[in-house]
This record gives structure tokens, C-alpha cells and sequence, in this order.
């Protein structure tokens, strides 16, 4: 598996099959403050990157999630919809949003391995 980043601070976990699970990163999350509610993208849906694929809403603000590549939605987190603040508890795992079929997996190629997320973040 492979794990990739957005400069949205969306994270992808990529599968051997081409499949992506996306989600908010830590600092996403914690910019964001306490999530109240996500609002996320009806499964067999395709998408382009930077298509807004959900919304995030906190006690402080709302903010889009950003589609990182080209894929079908094949699956999304009813836990995350029932308990929004596992965006927050663990946002690289339970807190998972949806999950994706790449279409052109050549696109991970232009998104961040974790050295250079980091760097991001020194940065900002």
C-alpha cells in the first residue's frame, strides 16, 4: 500500500487493486477544530480532480473535500456520516471519508509522499 497526500491535506491509501481510500489529514482536521458533520459523495459517482466530493463542517467552519484523482466512488464511511467526530479522533483511520477506483493511476505521480507533505507544513 501506498500513502499519498494532497496540498488540500487530504491523505490517499492506495490498494494493489486501484483502489484509494481518501481522508482528512491531521492537520486538516485540526485547523478545522471539532466536525459536526460531513457530507459525502453518492457511491458509483465519478469525479475529475479538484471536483469538491464532500464537505466538511466544524464548530468553526466548513470546508470542501477535493476529489486528489480521477475515480469512481465505490464506497463511503456510514460510520464517519453517523459519528462525524471520527474525523477528528482518528482522521487516518475510522475517520476515513470514501473510498475511490482510480481511473489513471498515473495521477498519484503528481501528489506528495509523506517527507514531502511534511515539508508542506513547515512551510505554510
Amino acid at each position: 500500500m501506498t500513502l499519498k497526500y494532497t496540498p488540500d491535506h487530504e491523505w490517499l491509501l492506495i490498494d494493489a487493486d486501484g483502489t484509494a481510500t481518501v481522508g482528512i489529514t491531521h492537520h486538516a482536521q485540526d485547523a478545522l477544530g471539532d466536525v459536526v458533520f460531513v457530507d459525502l459523495p453518492a457511491v458509483g459517482t465519478t469525479f475529475a480532480p479538484k471536483d469538491v466530493a464532500g464537505v466538511v463542517e466544524s464548530v468553526k467552519a466548513a470546508a470542501d473535500v477535493y476529489m486528489p484523482v480521477t475515480g469512481e466512488i465505490v464506497e463511503v464511511n456510514e460510520a464517519l456520516r453517523d459519528d462525524p467526530a471520527l474525523a477528528n479522533t482518528d482522521p487516518t483511520g475510522a475517520g476515513w471519508f470514501f473510498k475511490v477506483k482510480l481511473s489513471n493511476p498515473a495521477e498519484l505521480d503528481a501528489l506528495m509522499d509523506k517527507t514531502a507533505y511534511d515539508d508542506l507544513l513547515k512551510n505554510t
